[in-house]
């Protein structure tokens, strides 16, 4: 790909944008349709990137947008069916998804087909949350999809690792796949959390915009790469590095200091652009690679064979997330319940559960246990089981050979099929979400955020009472009540940029 090329996607991709938010349609799937019916243009070339490229490059910036922008507090009051989805289905796609294709196609063998299901194992719904308002989801699913989407790239890269390696194309760290997801999570987040100490000491010291912004740029590609070249994950390095300098930077009174507020503003209004241009570049790289996806198998006999293998594996992926969500969502409230029945029946649980209350209260926190998922929630986080980016590069990364020279079994099958699922989900979950939310007619995250909003603007008032511009006060007032949990941390960061709004056009200073 050269810079010409380049240039004309993200142009196109703005114009196209453009249009679609007039129209009220969803501007990364028109993206999609126009690149994929570009693709069969005469003259048109191939636009081919590294594999390690887009997971180097693409991968970190889109999560660590997501992950600064998402809910601390949501995450963990959902922990259990983030994990549910994020560890456990992905394990489980990873086999049925396999299955299914080396029924349908036995020449690759099964080793190969499981390299297929870890490719398609991993929804990747960033895009579609990051627009959760406009569509309507529930904030509840705005929050297990968000969590998902921050957890299951790291298992379906360790599933992709230990297949490919089992086809005797590679190898990884340890044999033992247990063993190897535990040091990818456990290094990954350490990575993560030691750059994140670096980088609040650092920013404290810099004392300027400008280069607090450059750090904040550099930091997801930073966080990928420490992480990647001792063998962990990358991607759990990226969130980790996310998560606890955006908490920090805006709700530890710590983290304080003068002129602060004028790099959270210009890091607010920097990463909504990178969004968009990155993600403008996905959809569109993803619909030009069609065209020639099909010419690869066009010149065999295999074309027929494997545009159906890929509907009957699109099906597969679409109808088991949409049974399967709801079947972790009941297994984990049963759990739950059954351990709820333990502290009851069984006095150390009862202690143990007490000394925990007991903690919550001297520390100040409140805020209740939430229930399993109800079942419109859990159709919901069922059908946005849309594939991405991800899955387009981890196909990408099919070695060529085998250990002994010969050809990998099934390459250009698998990345046909990657393309054309991708593809697939995009068009027929992406288009259908809004209508979904719509007819199931529940609370939407824009609902409970007013009301959210209010409660916060009553705690900053409060606090602000010595006078208008007492802008230190109402944030500290914030960052407290979410410490004891009487707030979520993201209504309070958006009321913290609206008073840092306020303090830059006072042109005042903080402490």
């Amino acid at each position: 790909m050269n810079g010409v090329q380049l240039l004309l996607i993200i142009f196109g991709g703005i114009t196209v944008s453009a249009v679609a938010h007039r129209r009220g349609a969803q501007p990364g799937l028109i993206v999609v349709i126009l690149a994929a019916a570009a693709s069969f243009i005469p003259g048109v070339p191939r636009l081919e990137l590294d594999s390690e490229l887009i997971l180097a490059v693409v991968v970190p910036p889109l999560l660590y947008s997501a992950a600064r922008g998402a809910s601390m507090s949501s995450f963990s009051q959902n922990l259990g069916p983030i994990l549910t989805l994020g560890v456990t289905l992905v394990v489980l796609t990873t086999g049925v998804t396999g299955l299914v294709a080396s029924w349908l196609l036995p020449a690759i063998g099964l080793q190969a087909a499981l390299v297929l299901g870890a490719v398609l194992a991993p929804p990747d719904t960033i895009t579609t949350v990051t627009h959760g308002k406009e569509l309507g989801l529930p904030r509840r699913a705005t929050a297990i999809l968000t969590g998902e989407s921050l957890v299951n790239d790291a298992t379906a890269l360790t599933l992709f690792g230990l297949a490919v390696a089992a086809t005797g194309a590679g190898h990884t760290l340890f044999d033992n796949g247990f063993v190897l997801f535990l040091y990818n999570a456990f290094v990954g987040m350490l990575v993560g959390a030691l750059l994140a100490v670096v980088t609040l000491w650092l920013r404290k010291r810099l004392l300027d915009p400008v280069l607090e912004t450059a750090v904040s740029l550099l930091l997801p590609f930073t966080a990928f790469l420490l992480a990647e070249q001792v063998h962990a994950s990358g991607i759990l390095a990226v969130v980790v590095t996310a998560f606890s300098v955006s908490i920090n930077t805006a709700l530890d009174k710590r983290h304080q200091y003068p002129g602060a507020y004028r790099a959270r503003l210009q890091e607010e209004a920097v990463w909504p652009v990178v969004d968009f241009l990155l993600e403008t570049f996905v959809f569109a790289y993803i619909g030009l690679q069609l065209r020639f996806v099909v010419q690869n198998l066009a010149s065999s006999d295999s074309l027929l064979r494997t545009v159906l293998a890929a509907a009957v594996i699109l099906v597969t992926v679409v109808v088991f997330r949409l049974g399967a969500v709801p079947a972790a969502f009941a297994w984990w409230g049963l759990r739950r319940r059954r351990r709820e029945q333990r502290v009851e029946t069984d006095p150390r649980a009862r202690a143990k559960w007490e000394r925990r209350l007991q903690w919550r209260a001297r520390r100040g926190r409140n805020r209740p246990v939430l229930g399993e998922p109800t079942p419109k929630e859990a159709l919901i986080v069922g059908w946005t089981g849309m594939r991405g980016i991800l899955t387009l590069a981890a196909a990408a990364a099919v070695p060529e050979h085998l250990g002994d020279g010969t050809p990998f079994p099934g390459r250009d099958e698998i990345q046909t099929i990657a393309l054309l699922v991708t593809l697939g989900t995009l068009l027929l979950q992406g288009t259908t979400i809004p209508l979904l939310v719509r007819r199931l007619r529940i609370d939407t995250a824009a609902e409970r955020e007013r009301e959210d909003e209010l409660r916060a603007r009553g705690v900053a008032i409060a606090a602000g009472a010595g006078g208008e511009q007492d802008f230190d006060a109402q944030r500290d007032a914030l960052a407290d009540a979410v410490f004891n949990e009487q707030l979520d941390d993201d209504t309070a960061r958006r009321l913290i940029h609206d008073i840092d709004l306020r303090q830059a056009a006072h042109g005042t200073h903080p402490r």
